[in-house]
């Protein structure tokens, strides 16, 4: 009877082990290259793991919100899945660089043509978008993962701040500050480093150039001293000699 209840004990604790220990639930998620800056343009990734042990994944739908359109979505090829893009028409244009958007997309689907997701693996689907919104703090993608064996999963409960993580929770990107130039900082850094590096080149140059000539200057000066002083030599000789030769000559006459 005790070994039968130690036994017991230690089969509920090593069960409780192998469910601590085992992994949670992967889903689809949404992640930005860099930054999501607000107003900005940035580069996202879906990543699609395969939750599943004897299917693969073969299609993704991903919808984009509808409350947020975003005037412009690039998918990115990805090898061996077809792309598809819908668009709708918008209740209240847009405004996007000086062009009233009339339309948005609505939604990408990815389909598996020769590839697919295996069992243990996942894929990342890449998307340009902007420009994002200004006035909100985070954007909601519902996805849609499909399997070969025909299962569907809906990843579009929509998580609530501070409540817990929903079963099958839509991909949710949070939103950055929104960066002066609304296209990130790099490019106006760039420039505002390229007029410093030109400044500092022009005072290089005029550096140069006064350098240059003050040694210009320094060696006419050089010249200029040196010819007098050699023209003052040669008068010096031509004295020296004048003088002994009248000397000479009066001593003839003397004679």
């Amino acid at each position: 009877m005790k070994l039968s209840r130690i036994a017991l004990a230690g089969g509920v604790a090593a069960s409780t082990v192998l469910l601590i220990a085992g992994p949670a639930a992967a889903h689809v998620s949404v992640q930005p290259v860099g930054e999501a800056a607000k107003g900005g343009y940035a580069t996202l990734n879906f990543k699609v793991p395969n939750e599943r042990d004897q299917a693969s994944t073969v299609k993704l739908e991903v919808n984009f919100p509808a409350d947020h359109p975003l005037s412009s979505v690039t998918p990115q090829a990805v090898p061996g899945w077809d792309i598809k893009v819908d668009k709708s028409k918008l209740d209240k244009p847009i405004e996007s660089h000086g062009r009233k958007i009339t339309e948005a997309v609505s939604k990408v689907t990815w389909t598996a043509d020769d590839s697919e997701i295996a069992p243990g693996f996942f894929q990342q689907f890449p998307v340009s978008v902007g420009a994002l919104p200004e006035d909100a703090d985070q954007l909601v993608f519902k996805a849609i993962q499909t399997y070969d064996n025909k299962e569907v999963v809906r990843w579009i409960e929509e998580p609530t701040e501070g409540g817990e993580e929903p079963d099958s929770p839509a991909p949710v990107l949070k939103l950055t500050a929104a960066a002066d130039d609304h296209h990130g900082g790099g490019a106006a850094d760039d420039a505002k480093k390229g007029d410093d590096a030109k400044e500092g080149d022009d005072h290089k140059a005029a550096d140069t150039a006064a350098s240059t000539k003050e040694t210009h200057a320094a060696a006419s000066s050089s010249s200029s001293d040196t010819t007098a002083r050699t023209l003052g030599i040669i008068g010096i000789v031509i004295g020296v000699a004048g003088v002994a030769f009248g000397v000479l000559a009066g001593r003839r006459r003397s004679a």
